[in-house]
């Protein structure tokens, strides 16, 4: 239960860093564009660096959340990211939530319990993978991530070319995740460990990647092609991961059925949300200003 706790409050954190920056960003002139004189002019602005914390303490969250519990738990959990930004979003931006942004939030929560419950992580898990198991799992998911973004570049402009951008990026944060456990799994070893981990240099690329993939899928078209994917392909990754690299069990035969009833239901959500003009701020003026949580504020 700590882990889900702990998971929960990095997807309010994620949440809140997308809110405040939006703030920041939409307070500064428009003149500015993406240049250094925005950067500047952000840094001097105190919500600009309180949003900048409010990621930090949700990379803190999440990692703690993946010292303590299992990857395939936490990750799903981190969905809620998406109600959660809409919800501080009508607080800050003095908007009102709708039956739509209501009804979709509360089908996520349903969903996401439905989820857990059907798959039920259990099992004692691996203390530490082996090399072995990293080097398959990481070169499948890398491999995975290579052939969604070279699709999506064949494809041309267009939604599917949003879509695939919006998978890879998912599928990027599920290894960043998995990546993060594995630091996790080193600094039990001790505080030099970690240091001579390779799973924390691999992170910070990693992480650097999906931002940039981010970005990529949500220059290529409307939020609402690229979030679905973005949201489900990151847990669905986790869990794997969870599945073949570190130990952990879930149930299968007809809860499996009763698991992708419940993704459907959190992917439906996920879709209805995407369509809020609260994710474009309080004018709604560009869908493509909105947010994939604050990974997308962080990035810009």
């Amino acid at each position: 239960m700590l882990s889900v706790l702990l998971a929960v409050l990095a997807a309010v954190a994620n949440a809140l860093s997308s809110v405040l920056q939006r703030k920041a960003a939409r307070e500064a002139p428009r003149e500015d564009g993406v240049s250094p004189r925005l950067v500047w002019r952000l840094l001097h602005r105190p919500v600009w660096l309180c949003g900048v914390l409010a990621i930090i303490a949700g990379f803190l969250l999440q990692a703690t959340a993946l010292s303590f519990g299992r990857i395939s738990v936490v990750q799903p959990v981190l969905v809620m990211e998406l109600p959660a930004t809409l919800l501080l979003s009508s607080l800050v931006f003095k908007s009102r939530l709708g039956a739509r942004e209501w009804g979709a939030s509360a089908a996520m929560a349903a969903g996401l319990a439905g989820l857990l419950f059907s798959l039920s992580p259990s099992g004692v898990p691996a203390p530490h993978a082996g090399n072995p198991e990293w080097a398959v799992a990481s070169g499948l998911n890398i491999a995975l991530i290579a052939a969604l973004v070279a699709w999506a570049r064949l494809a041309g402009p267009g939604a599917r070319r949003t879509a695939l951008l919006g998978v890879a990026t998912g599928c990027t944060f599920g290894f960043t995740a998995a990546l993060i456990k594995g630091v996790t799994e080193a600094y039990a070893h001790g505080f030099a460990t970690l240091f001579t981990s390779w799973q924390l240099y691999a992170m910070i690329v990693a992480g650097a990647g999906a931002m940039v993939l981010l970005q990529a899928a949500l220059q290529a078209g409307r939020l609402l092609v690229s979030q679905p994917g973005m949201t489900m392909s990151d847990p669905v990754v986790a869990i794997m991961w969870g599945i073949f690299v570190f130990g952990e069990v879930v149930r299968g035969g007809f809860y499996i059925l009763m698991s992708v009833v419940a993704a459907a239901v959190v992917a439906t959500g996920v879709i209805l949300l995407a369509r809020s003009p609260l994710l474009a701020g309080t004018s709604g003026r560009d869908e493509r200003e909105g947010s994939g949580g604050a990974r997308a504020e962080a990035a810009s």
